[in-house]
């Protein structure tokens, strides 16, 4: 597994990230609802992790007032549990929070203990539950919350 690098989301990566999304979720996002995304939605950041010019994961958020909101995120199956999820999070962590946003929220299955201790490992705190979150199966929803400092640095391995 090659170099790790992130940068802003572009049109021409959305046929890579829409596989990954395919790969990654029940009910996946549509090709159209990322381009609506990028081309319209002024609160929207995505950003590309890259391995050897190749897209193999991504995350969105939205920026709101001083917060971000995390709309979606995936790495691709070949590259989970290899430090590509922590190195992309803590990347966005660290850009958002130089930007002046203070806090980042998200949600996870509650049955998807790997990704909530990843989370907790890049300092989110559970805080609430949103019963029957999720359409496919009615799982809840673990509401986590991060506080950005851009005096702190994160513990991420680049």
């Amino acid at each position: 597994m090659g170099a790790k690098s992130i940068r802003a989301m572009q049109v021409g990566d959305l046929k890579a990230v829409y596989v990954i999304e395919q790969q990654s979720f029940p009910l996946p996002w549509s090709l159209e609802s990322f381009r609506n995304e990028l081309e319209n939605n002024q609160f929207a950041r995505y950003f590309c992790l890259m391995s050897d010019g190749q897209v193999v994961g991504y995350m969105g958020l939205w920026e709101i007032l001083n917060e971000g909101h995390v709309t979606n995120l995936a790495v691709s199956p070949e590259y989970r549990c290899r430090g590509y999820g922590e190195f992309l999070i803590g990347s966005v962590m660290r850009i958002i929070s130089d930007k002046g946003i203070k806090r980042m929220t998200l949600e996870v299955r509650v049955s998807n203990l790997t990704a909530r201790k990843l989370y907790e490992r890049l300092g989110f705190v559970a805080v609430g539950v949103r019963k029957g979150y999720y359409n496919d199966n009615h799982e809840d929803a673990l509401i986590m919350w991060a506080e950005l400092d851009i005096n702190q640095s994160l513990e991420v391995n680049i």
